[in-house]
């Protein structure tokens, strides 16, 4: 008995070990084999995986050649990576058969970020990261540090000027004169 048929036999036991040393073995050969007959790159990935699924799934029925198990991985993904084509072109088509509709703009695009976006990024790259970590994710100030890779005096400091720069671009500042206060936007 070979190897593949050793490992086939405890993984279809319920060995998830033995089911892993098959994947380690084959998988790499698999996938090149999957992305010269995979719609794309990405689409590789889902064939190996569909491949040992249904591995898994027929485990009674798995065929060795010569005590090894990747002829009929090779043969499961041809089929598996056809299947998907064919589901590929079958979407594909049917998007060209739908209607074209009139083109309506995206409200995103009619939309400027808004002032306080803009706002923000008028700051250094840092002061950004500061103001992001600290006060829209919530972190502390020493777990901002360590993300940043920076000295918690370092985040204090910028959240500080960073604050005082945001707040005084959203806040009216009044300047007293000696007959009076004048509001200055």
């Amino acid at each position: 008995m070979s190897d593949d048929e050793v490992y086939w036999s405890k993984a279809a036991a319920g060995d998830g070990d033995a089911f892993g040393v098959i994947f380690d073995r084959h998988r790499a050969r698999l996938y090149r084999h999957s992305r010269g007959i995979a719609p794309s790159f990405t689409d590789a990935d889902d064939v190996v995986a569909v491949t040992f699924l249904e591995a898994w799934r027929k485990r009674d029925a798995v065929r060795f050649v010569d005590g090894s198990m990747l002829p009929w991985l090779l043969r499961t993904a041809t089929f598996t990576a056809g299947n998907l084509t064919r589901a590929t072109w079958r979407y594909r088509a049917a998007l060209h058969r739908l209607p074209a509709d009139d083109h309506q703009p995206d409200h995103a695009d009619t939309v400027g970020d808004g002032d306080a976006l803009t706002a923000l990024r008028q700051l250094s790259i840092l002061d950004q990261q500061v103001i992001t970590l600290c006060v829209i994710e919530g972190l502390t100030i020493d777990e901002s540090a360590r993300v940043l890779g920076v000295r918690a005096g370092t985040v204090k400091s910028r959240l500080s000027r960073a604050k005082t720069r945001l707040r005084d671009q959203f806040e009216p500042r009044t300047v007293f004169r000696l007959e009076g206060a004048t509001d200055v936007h």
